[in-house]
């Protein structure tokens, strides 16, 4: 079993040393990886029709950027992005920006993808919001190529790669990939091409169908449970150490083999208040 932990930036700000002691104060702690949540562009509240989760009132650091500053301040402790909204991004930039991460981190990266939900970033950034389903999946393809081979040709629906290759190559070869969503189609998508699945169900008793759903198309992509990975959120806001724990021992049961733990949205204010509610997280959970 790993534990994480989720950087609150929405709600931590963007003070330097205050996110230098989140990323040194995780790893201390015995967390085994810290977690990112991201958006390029936030959008106005006031648009007509807006039913976002996120807006531009909430403030979202690159999320490559932010974990080579938190690799280079720590020395052991994971990373993942959880989740970059993939098809907005191009995929040849996208390869090279995450092997950068994963050499200069040594190898601590895990990439957590996902189509998103937010349109008008599709829009800004140049990309089909459209069609990022199929898109996402022909991207994985690439980039894994890109990451395993010095020298690449490939002609895509969408991506044309001739005679090229990454320099340096990541020091996972490929970095491992795992899906984020809900949907039919990601869950099977992540059981055909994932190194694992990022649910955000409340409960391991409403997310058993869809475990099950997972079984099976693992099973039909020909692959062993044992290969594939499933990390849960687990909020801070859920109560006492008792119950954190018992939710633990629930999803184990379901097949979760890795833990997300968040603090934000726990009527939490700044880095000082976060930090405190992390120490008791591992106080509970780690010792």
């Amino acid at each position: 079993m790993e534990i994480g932990i989720l950087f609150p930036q929405t709600e931590y700000g963007s003070d330097p040393g205050a996110i230098r002691e989140f990323a040194q104060s995780a790893e201390e702690l015995g967390f085994t990886h810290i977690l990112t949540y991201e958006h390029v562009l936030g959008v106005s509240p006031d648009r007509p029709g807006w039913k976002g989760i996120y807006s531009l009132e909430d403030p979202f650091l690159e999320p490559i950027s932010l974990l080579s500053f938190m690799a280079a301040v720590t020395k052991r402790i994971g990373f993942m992005t959880s989740i970059m909204i993939l098809p907005q991004r191009q995929t040849v930039l996208a390869a090279k920006q995450a092997a950068t991460l994963d050499v200069l981190s040594g190898g601590r990266l895990r990439l957590g993808v996902g189509i998103g939900w937010n349109e008008p970033e599709y829009i800004a950034l140049g990309q089909d919001f459209h069609n990022r389903g199929r898109r996402i999946e022909e991207q994985i393809e690439l980039m894994r190529s890109l990451w395993t081979k010095p020298l690449v040709n490939f002609s895509g629906q969408w991506t044309t790669v001739e005679d090229s290759g990454l320099n340096p190559l990541p020091v996972q070869r490929p970095i491992p990939i795992w899906f984020g969503g809900h949907a039919d189609a990601v869950i099977r998508r992540a059981a055909r091409m994932g190194d694992g699945w990022i649910p955000n169900y409340p409960t391991a008793e409403e997310a058993r169908p869809h475990f099950d759903k997972l079984g099976e198309y693992l099973e039909q992509a020909g692959r062993s449970p044992s290969e594939f990975g499933i990390e849960v959120r687990l909020h801070y806001r859920d109560g006492d150490p008792e119950k954190l724990n018992s939710l633990i021992q629930d999803w184990q049961a379901g097949g979760a083999t890795h833990f997300g733990l968040s603090t934000l949205r726990s009527q939490l204010e700044g880095p000082t208040e976060h930090l405190e509610a992390m120490r008791a997280f591992a106080s509970a959970l780690l010792t």
